[in-house]
């Protein structure tokens, strides 16, 4: 009898021990499946936040390089850069009183006479309804900025591709370097037509950077495209640098 019941109590013993390791694999599975979900979870919010911040900074023009932004230079169209030069004097960097409507020779205008104040601060793009005058953006020309004039009409892909590029200026505007404004131009109220065929000319009023001050060297530089084209104003502004005017330190 003794023995009957020492096997009993072992065998109630084992089942105890058999429920209570069944209990602690139950528990250690939901544990898992916990982990599991946090986890799948954690990933996903991770992801959440970091696919936006990926596609932002891929639409971020400012994160961009400048040539990518508009076609190619083989395929913008542009003309040869043309030069003017002016009168050999100082007549040509006079102030004018504000106001006053100037007759630049040519269209758009690279230089020559110009309102007393530049635009300050200047940004870097503008449209019809916030263009500040011709007469004050030649002031800024000769601060070394270059403008890339555009139709006023243009639109679609060719005005989104130059307003990315001068997001890329806005980036470092205490960098000299990021001298630059696309501003449009309107054939009947600017003072003439833009080459035919062209919907973006880029300017810049060169000066000799060992001599700034002598007007001899002077000279209003314009390079012409059919299209807007990142490629063509990087390679204008390397060969035109800010430097390269007659008051570049200016604001």
């Amino acid at each position: 009898m003794a023995n009957k019941t020492k096997q009993a109590d072992r065998d109630r013993r084992a089942k105890i021990e058999a429920m209570r390791k069944a209990e602690q694999a139950k528990e250690r599975r939901k544990s898992m499946v916990f982990i599991v979900i946090a986890a799948v979870v954690g990933i996903g919010l991770v992801a959440a936040a970091a696919i936006p911040a990926y596609l932002d900074s891929r639409n971020d023009p400012t994160k961009k390089e400048l040539t990518s932004f508009g076609v190619s230079l083989a395929s913008a169209g542009c003309s040869a850069v043309k030069t003017s030069k002016g009168t050999n004097n100082d007549a040509d960097r006079k102030h004018v009183a504000d106001g006053t409507t100037e007759d630049y020779a040519t269209v758009p205008p690279s230089y020559r006479p110009h309102w007393s104040a530049p635009v300050f601060p200047a940004r870097e793009f503008y449209t019809s309804r916030d263009r500040p005058q011709m007469e004050q953006l030649v002031h800024n020309l000769e601060h070394g900025y270059t403008i890339a004039w555009y139709r006023s009409d243009l639109s679609g892909e060719q005005l989104k591709a130059l307003e990315d590029v001068a997001k890329t200026f806005s980036k470092d505007d205490q960098n000299p370097a990021s001298k630059f404004i696309a501003a449009p131009w309107n054939d009947a109220t600017d003072g003439g037509a833009m080459p035919a065929g062209k919907n973006m000319v880029i300017t810049h009023w060169y000066a000799d950077p060992n001599n700034p001050a002598n007007a001899a060297t002077q000279k209003g530089a314009r390079q012409a495209c059919a299209a807007v084209s990142g490629q063509a104003i990087k390679d204008f502004m390397a060969k035109y640098p800010y430097a390269n005017s007659p008051e570049p330190s200016g604001a």
